[in-house]
């Protein structure tokens, strides 16, 4: 369907791909992954849009293929007047009026031989399209996500997590040869997300899907199209499979590194004995055996250049050192704790927040009689269906103007919005943003920012042209410049790559700051908070952790699977262990055990 044969693109500053090479068979369904910035994005611009790009190498693409689109960006055109099902059904009814309109003019045209060309296309458009069938389509379709009870309402009256399902099914229907879709899970709730994962799983068609989303790539693709450092590989099979066989290659690799480096080191040192040999002996045969052994060495020490994909790049996020009294330190949550005991030791500490009967209304109420608080240290995750008010509550504390809303004057705040300019200056560069935050020298700067992946070259970039997960990374790397004891955080995972979803999960981890937290992603909430806020029937109700688990269970995932998703996090856990130190055998010994959990889980 698509053939890349060794591409190479760059912009002025960077390099984005090699000599990268790649297909995309009929009927694949490929997740396309790497890190926040290696260029995902052009790349698949450069698929739909190939002439518009200067670059070496070839994109060979199927004749007549058709290529669909959903964007990261929820379209506009929800504000139209008109029900989700005449919102689907648009392309066949204008195609089914240029029919009619041709038939018309052929009933009176002189010539009809170009007329008849035009409506002979139209009908292979319909066609192509399985237009005779587009309205079963489109119910089975909304059945599939979970949507069919609203056939009938407007669109305008769609959640944005619905809305953005409304749009993935329109281009499906179309039936396109090749479906693109960047980052269609950002922001989606629970629900929601499984909708998209029934989609994805139901359709026949050829995917090519950019998702940092863990849960979709454990569940739905049969590719892995991987990007880094300017290089892309291919993988047949599963997330799960993908990433056994990067930890395989990571032990291969780090023996025969150890076993290099004491070669490196006793050949390093013939080199040197030769080279002193040479220089007091004047022998032909002496330059040769030095000029061999230093080949040697030089060869050795290219092997020791590491993989792009094993050992790839993770940010180093710190959050804000947050003083607090040895005394004072609360525990962590453990799981037979009742929720009252947990109460009782929040209680013992300073309330830096308190939302005394909060309500929200637009054309229609949201939020109604919300009241709860934040004490020193606590981590609490608001979550909720899509367009339930939220994110407006949030930024509502944030202003801290509400009359319902009290922040305390010992709460410094730091902010991470949806919206990247409300933080961020998008016209300054990455260099300025973060200097006007009090480094003495542009050497610190670059250093500070080095752990937060921006490499020096990038610095002099405009915060406009950075991917949604570098402007997160951004506006984390400016939190963890100050002192805040207080974090608002709104969705700061979406747009994150895995690796520094994990870095940030790590960091909100050891942070001593109270958090509070919109997001609706499953894994950041079980592994960084203490406690969840569930909006329903517009209001909130406070769960611990566990029972939040133990209902997400039930209602999305498949408990054995879950198990073994545990079972399987601690091995990894127990392989980067024992690679760190240095024991091999035992690594290998464990990711068998691993392989067999990972073969269980793909039968689930």
């Amino acid at each position: 369907m698509i053939t890349v044969e060794n591409l190479t693109f760059s912009f002025t500053d960077k390099d984005l791909y090699k000599d990268i090479s790649f297909t995309l068979e009929d009927g694949q369904h490929c997740a396309f992954i790497g890190s926040n910035g290696t260029g995902k994005t052009t790349l698949i611009d450069m698929l739909m849009n190939t002439d518009e790009y200067i670059y070496d190498g070839k994109i060979k693409k199927e004749e007549n293929l058709r290529v669909g689109y959903v964007s990261q960006v929820s379209k506009s055109n929800k504000d139209q007047e008109i029900t989700v099902f005449d919102f689907l059904s648009e392309e066949f009814v204008r195609n089914q009026e240029e029919n009619a309109r041709l038939c018309e003019e052929m009933a009176t045209a002189e010539d009809l031989e170009a007329i008849y060309e035009e409506y002979q296309k139209v009908l292979d458009e319909f066609a192509a399209m399985d237009g005779d069938h587009y309205e079963s389509n489109i119910r089975k379709q909304l059945k599939i996500a979970g949507l069919e009870k609203l056939e009938n309402l407007e669109i305008a009256k769609l959640s944005g997590g619905e809305f953005k399902l409304v749009q993935i099914i329109k281009q499906m229907i179309l039936q396109p040869s090749l479906l693109i879709m960047d980052e269609p899970d950002v922001f989606l709730d629970f629900h929601n997300l499984n909708g998209l994962r029934d989609l994805i799983n139901a359709h026949r068609g050829t995917l090519l899907v950019v998702t940092h989303n863990r849960y979709l790539l454990n569940h739905c693709f049969n590719k892995i199209l991987h990007l880094e450092n300017a290089d892309i590989q291919e993988f047949d099979g599963n997330y799960m499979d993908y990433n056994l066989a990067l930890l395989v290659k990571k032990i291969e690799l780090q023996e025969l590194a150890a076993k290099d480096l004491e070669e490196i080191e006793r050949t390093r040192k013939m080199v040197d004995r030769l080279r002193k040999e040479a220089t007091m002996i004047d022998s032909a045969q002496k330059g040769r055996s030095l000029k061999a052994k230093a080949t040697q060495l030089a060869r050795l020490e290219a092997r020791r250049i590491k993989e792009p994909f094993v050992n790839i790049r993770q940010p180093k996020i710190k959050l804000p050192e947050v003083p607090i009294e040895i005394g004072d330190e609360m525990e962590p949550e453990v799981e037979s704790a009742s929720v009252e005991s947990t109460e009782m030791v929040a209680a013992d500490r300073k309330v830096l927040l308190s939302v005394d009967n909060y309500s929200l209304s637009f054309d229609e109420l949201l939020l109604e009689a919300v009241s709860f608080e934040l004490h020193e240290g606590e981590k609490i995750a608001i979550v909720g269906p899509n367009g339930t008010g939220k994110t407006t509550l949030l930024r509502e504390i944030f202003a801290n103007n509400h009359p319902a809303i009290h922040v305390s004057e010992e709460a410094e705040i730091g902010f991470l919005s949806q919206i990247h300019g409300e933080t961020l200056n998008e016209e300054n560069t990455i260099y300025k943003e973060m200097d006007e935050l009090g480094f003495d020298t542009k050497a610190q700067v670059e250093s500070y920012l080095a752990d937060y992946c921006f490499e020096e070259d990038q610095l002099n970039r405009k915060v406009d042209i950075l991917s949604g997960g570098e402007k997160n990374l951004l506006q984390l790397a400016k939190i963890a410049c100050g002192t805040a004891n207080l974090l608002l955080l709104d969705e700061p995972t979406s747009h994150l790559d895995t690796y520094s979803q994990l870095a940030l999960e790590k960091a909100l981890a050891e942070y001593k700051g109270a958090v509070l937290m919109v997001s609706h992603d499953f894994y950041s909430i079980a592994n960084c908070v203490d406690y969840v806020l569930l909006v329903e029937e517009k209001s909130v109700r406070k769960m611990r952790i566990r029972s939040f688990r133990k209902m997400i269970y039930e209602n999305h995932f498949n408990k054995d699977y879950l198990e073994m998703e545990q079972q399987k996090k601690q091995l990894e856990a127990r392989i980067e262990g024992l690679l760190k130190a240095s024991d091999y055998e035992a690594a290998k010994v464990v990711s068998e055990e691993l392989e067999a959990i990972v073969v269980k889980m793909r039968g689930i």
